[in-house]
């Protein structure tokens, strides 16, 4: 019954926010009070799923309403989508994902790693997104971490990204060139740290 309550209420955000992306982002640009709680709606439904690409979104935001508060806003629906995967996750498919998991022993050692350093482990996952945003999620919901940290690491961790991203696009009426730049600098400086990560990860295969 938890399995199915659980993904009926996936596909229910999933398939809602497919359907009213195109009315939700028109709504979101006409801005005042109600845009902005359709801004966290759907930057939540994004975390399930992401039907709108999150630096588009979070850049209209921050056009729309100011660095400042699209910083507000994004993250807190961003952290309200976040929770709801880590607490479907723990509560709704923990039984069944800890049966496939036990046939990997890889998976069960990076969970006893995390359970270990889940503050650090967390919040380098969110600075660096080597590992996707959904996954972290679904392998925290699965572990023993608890629900605290894993707020307050995640919350930290998403601060730097959907700042740059809100600046990019509250910058981008004034000066597009400078705002574009300034995302195509970050997403290279992400790209290279993953290439430096995954380099080393490969020396370190090549000598055990």
């Amino acid at each position: 019954m938890k399995k199915l309550i659980s993904f009926s209420l996936v596909l229910l955000i999933i398939v809602f926010g497919f359907f009213q992306k195109d009315e939700l982002i028109f709504l979101i640009k006409q801005g005042g009070t109600i845009s902005i709680y359709l801004s966290m709606l759907l930057v939540a439904i994004c975390v399930f799923f992401p039907i709108i690409p999150f630096p588009i979104l979070a850049g209209i935001i921050g056009a729309v309403f100011g660095v400042a508060q699209g910083v507000a806003i994004s993250l807190a629906g961003a952290m309200a989508g976040t929770m709801g995967f880590f607490f479907l996750s723990r509560f709704g498919f923990r039984d069944f994902a800890q049966e496939k998991i036990v046939k990997y022993p890889k998976v069960q050692e990076y969970q006893g790693f995390l359970n270990r350093h889940s503050f650090m482990a967390i919040l380098t996952c969110r600075f660096i997104p080597i590992i996707p945003a959904s996954v972290v999620n679904l392998i925290c919901g699965l572990s023993n971490v608890r629900w605290l940290t894993f707020f307050s690491a995640s919350t930290i961790g998403k601060i730097p990204n959907i700042l740059i991203l809100s600046y990019a696009g509250a910058s981008f009426n004034s000066n597009k060139l400078y705002s574009i730049g300034l995302y195509g600098l970050y997403m290279l400086f992400i790209f290279l740290i993953n290439l430096i990560i995954v380099y080393r990860n490969s020396q370190k295969n090549q000598i055990n």
